[in-house]
């Protein structure tokens, strides 16, 4: 009774601790990007706006502008991406319905073969691919997945990835622009809050791919400083020069 005990403790534990974060969900690829886009973006813009010591009206409607314009184009870009792959592999998926219903047989054997491959005996291997092929639907994602690597059931939506990309993009460029709609009349304010908010987004991407939340912090916020400060020094160069 103890070792059954023991067994059952042990497989609870291993069910609780073998659980995997969403590595192929639609949302998550495009909300970080996103962020991260519309945060150093729209820094980098208005930085370099503010480098040719133009009126902090200008600085406003040039955030608001930016953050429109790229919130709106990461959506479209985003959808047309993912809608695109989408249909591709819809294509690539009718291919391969057709084939099981034109050939059953010759799909059941090249079933069989890859699990061959893989190092299973052939007797057992053939078995194994006749049982999975009895059901087409079944049959469609085994060989979906060994073939293109692919979960028919889990593909990405582009609506998904539109509105994730819309959202996070337009949040991230609006830490910028936010201190000068509190009514701050200088650039620091905007500085400040957009450096915490590049180090805070390094390190909430640290906690999904679990990397240490500092250095990944860290990184994000050198590389938006690293925007923001070339894009202010041209925007003086260039403000000197026109002016």
């Amino acid at each position: 009774m103890a070792i059954i005990e023991t067994e059952a403790t042990l497989h609870v534990a291993h069910r609780d601790n073998h659980t995997h974060r969403d590595v192929n969900g639609g949302w998550l690829r495009p909300a970080v990007f996103g962020a991260m886009d519309g945060l150093v973006s729209n820094l980098a813009l208005m930085t370099g706006v503010a480098g040719g010591s133009v009126s902090q009206q200008t600085i406003v409607i040039t955030g608001l502008a930016g953050l429109a314009a790229g919130a709106f184009s990461m959506a479209a870009g985003e959808y047309t991406s993912v809608a695109s792959q989408r249909e591709l592999v819809e294509a690539e998926l009718a291919v391969e319905r057709r084939e099981l219903r034109k050939h059953p047989k010759d799909e059941e054997r090249e079933l069989a073969e890859l699990y061959e491959a893989r190092g299973v005996e052939p007797e057992l291997a053939r078995e194994v691919a006749r049982q999975l092929s009895r059901d087409p639907e079944q049959a469609l994602e085994i060989h979906a997945r060994e073939e293109l690597g692919i979960d028919p059931g889990d593909l990405p939506s582009p609506t998904v990835a539109a509105v994730s990309s819309f959202g996070s993009f337009a949040l991230g460029a609006l830490l910028p622009v936010l201190p000068y709609l509190l009514g701050a009349t200088v650039l620091w304010p905007a500085l400040l809050l957009a450096m915490i908010g590049l180090f805070a987004c390094g390190a909430v991407v640290a906690k999904v791919t679990a990397r240490s939340w500092w250095f990944s912090g860290l990184r994000q916020l050198a590389l938006g400083g690293a925007a923001a400060g070339v894009t202010y020094a041209l925007g003086s160069l260039f403000g000197a020069a026109v002016g």
